[in-house]
């Protein structure tokens, strides 16, 4: 597809058939994730695939455990809805985030993105230098694994509920405790359909020049 149209249509995919992902497919998805830029091209991650079923359900229960705390305290802080659309897709969401905590443990293949416990900062005769943390040069690696799971009609998504039980995940594969687990991305074949995900308005969040001071889109008023 036009790369464009995969990032306009990407989304979060939460729900999957229980249809099989090859390690060939994997191996695919994870060339392109390391073909992300990082800083100094230093790469600062390492991906656990995990497709023992046993290990996968321990995952799974453990993501559950941390869902079921997490979803009460977040959705205590979300004041009435005014707007009957925004309500709907609101309960939307949390109905799919639902789903996928009671089924994480069964999706076809789990991926840890693991990270060393390293600072990225740097000094001098002038002391410390602030240039950014370790996750600046991960993350890219994360969306281009996302976009070729894309490419692949496989989909995925972002989820770092379970960290409330990081220590507990990592056990469960004998990760060393110098790495983290920064996220953790299901991967399988779909139930939903692609395309374009409400989101706010790019020159609603876009300031040029001085903070604040937007301009109207192309096609219309801001």
């Amino acid at each position: 597809m036009d790369l464009y149209e995969g990032l306009m249509t990407t989304r979060a995919m939460r729900r999957f058939t229980a249809a099989p992902v090859t390690d060939e497919e994997i191996a695919t998805i994870l060339a392109a994730a390391v073909q992300a830029p990082s800083g100094g091209n230093i790469q600062p991650y390492q991906f656990l695939v995990v497709r023992d079923a046993a290990k996968r359900a321990a995952i799974g229960e453990l993501y559950l455990r941390a869902y079921d705390r997490y979803e009460p305290a977040v959705l205590a802080l979300f004041p009435p809805f005014t707007d009957p659309e925004a309500e709907r897709h609101h309960r939307r969401n949390w109905q799919l985030s639902r789903q996928l905590a009671e089924s994480i443990g069964g999706v076809p293949a789990l991926v840890l993105v693991l990270v060393p416990r390293v600072s990225m900062g740097v000094s001098d005769a002038e002391g410390a230098m602030d240039v950014g943390t370790v996750y600046a040069s991960v993350f890219p690696a994360v969306q281009n694994l996302i976009l070729a799971a894309r490419s692949l009609g496989l989909g995925t998504c972002l989820t770092t509920v379970f960290r409330i039980h990081e220590a507990e995940v990592r056990a469960v594969c004998d990760v060393p405790d110098r790495y983290e687990v920064a996220a953790l991305l299901p991967l399988g074949r779909p139930v939903g359909n692609w395309g374009v995900a409400p989101r706010r308005p790019a020159p609603t969040v876009t300031s040029w020049d001085t903070f604040g001071q937007r301009r109207p889109a192309p096609d219309g008023p801001a």
